[in-house]
C-alpha cells in the first residue's frame, strides 16, 4: 500500500513506519523534521507542521495515499487541519486510555469506573487533562477526545494506547528501576505497588496498527490495545530486576515516603486495567509474551542509558524512605 504517516520519526510512529517499510509499503512521512532518525529506513518526507498541511494538498495528491495513519494528533486543531487534505481512506488513529473516566479517578485518587474498561466504559467528563501543567510536548488543548469525536466520523479505528513501553521510549519507563541499578544501589522502596495499569510493547502496538490497516472490522470504532494479562506494578518491577540481571531488592515502606520517581508503586484508589478482546475478535491481534517484552525492552535500556545520571540527592531520598522501615 502506499500509507501517508502522520508523525511517525519518534516511539511509537518510527516502529509503525519501520514496521510498514519493512513489509513493502511505500509510505510518505507527515513531519516537522526535528526527531527524524539518522541513519533509517528508506522512505518518502513531507517535512512540514501538520496545521499547514492544506498548503502542501498537491504533494499529498501527488503521493496518493491507499491509507492513512495518524501517531501524533494531540488537539482538535492537529485534526481540522488534516482532514480537508487527506482523502477518506483506510485511516487508523492512536489514542489513549486516557479518554476514560477512569484516568481521572486514577489522578484525583478516586475510585470512579470499574475494570477492566472497555470501548464502551465511560468517558472523562471533564476536558482538557493536562492544562495548565506544563508539561513538555503537551499543549494546554490536548485532548484525544477531540481527536477521537473528529477522526470517528470518518470511518478511522480508533487505537486507545496503555502504557507504552519499549526501545526509543522517550518516558523511559524502566529507567527508575533501571537508574538504580546502574547506580549499584541495593534496595528500592516500594509501598503496596498493587496497580493494574494495561502495558504494551511498542513492536505489539505496530502490529496492531498494521492488523487495523489490512481488516476493516473494526472501521469507525474504538479498540483497546494492551498486552491481555496484567501484573501488579511491584510484580513488573520485580520483572524488570530480572530481566537487568540484578539482586537489586524491594524494601515495603509507607506510601507517604515514596520517592516522586516511584510514586506509582503505592496503592491506588483507581485501576487502569483495559479488556482487549475488541481487538484480539476484530483485528485478530495477538501481543508477545509480557514478559519477554520487558526482557528486550530492559536490555534496549541497558544498552542506550539516558544522559542524565544518579544524583547524591536521589540517594538520599532513598535512603531516608528506607530508613523509615
Amino acid at each position: 500500500m502506499r500509507v501517508l504517516v502522520l508523525g511517525g520519526t519518534t516511539f511509537i510512529g518510527r516502529r509503525i513506519v519501520e514496521r510498514l517499510h519493512e513489509r513493502g509499503d511505500r509510505v510518505l512521512v507527515v513531519h516537522r523534521g526535528h526527531h527524524e532518525p539518522s541513519p533509517w529506513v528508506a522512505v518518502d518526507h513531507l517535512r512540514v507542521d501538520r496545521l499547514t498541511l492544506g498548503r502542501h494538498a498537491d504533494d499529498v495528491r501527488r503521493f496518493g495515499p491507499d491509507a492513512v495513519v495518524d501517531t501524533y494528533a494531540l488537539t482538535a486543531d492537529h485534526v481540522d487541519a488534516v482532514l480537508p487534505v487527506v482523502p477518506t481512506v483506510p485511516t487508523v488513529v492512536l489514542s489513549s486510555v486516557d479518554v476514560y473516566q477512569a484516568f481521572t479517578g486514577f489522578n484525583l485518587g478516586r475510585c470512579e469506573s470499574a475494570v477492566p474498561l472497555t470501548e464502551d466504559s465511560e468517558l472523562r467528563r471533564e476536558r482538557y487533562p493536562y492544562r495548565g501543567a506544563q508539561m513538555p510536548g503537551i499543549p494546554d488543548a490536548y485532548d484525544k477526545l477531540d481527536v477521537e469525536e473528529r477522526w470517528l466520523p470518518r470511518g478511522a479505528v480508533v487505537l486507545r494506547l496503555p502504557m507504552v513501553y519499549g526501545p526509543h521510549d522517550p518516558q523511559r519507563r524502566e529507567e527508575p528501576v533501571l537508574r538504580r541499578i546502574r547506580a549499584g544501589r541495593q534496595h528500592i522502596p516500594v509501598g503496596a505497588g498493587n496497580l493494574l495499569w494495561t502495558r504494551v510493547h511498542v513492536d505489539d502496538v505496530a502490529t496492531g496498527v498494521l492488523s487495523a490497516l489490512d481488516t476493516r472490522a473494526a472501521d469507525g470504532m474504538a479498540v483497546n490495545l494492551g498486552e491481555p494479562t496484567t501484573v501488579p506494578m511491584v510484580a513488573w518491577l520485580e520483572q524488570i530486576i530480572e530481566a537487568a540481571g540484578s539482586m537489586l531488592e524491594p524494601v515495603r515502606v509507607p506510601e507517604s515516603v515514596l520517592p516522586a520517581d516511584l510514586a506509582i508503586m503505592g496503592a491506588p484508589a483507581q485501576h487502569l486495567l483495559a479488556s482487549v478482546s475488541r481487538a484480539e475478535k476484530l483485528l485478530g491481534w495477538c501481543p508477545g509474551d509480557p514478559q519477554h517484552r520487558v526482557a528486550e525492552s530492559v536490555r534496549w535500556h541497558l544498552d542506550n542509558p539516558p544522559a542524565s545520571s544518579w544524583f547524591a540527592e536521589d540517594s538520599r531520598v532513598d535512603e531516608d524512605a528506607l530508613g523509615s522501615v
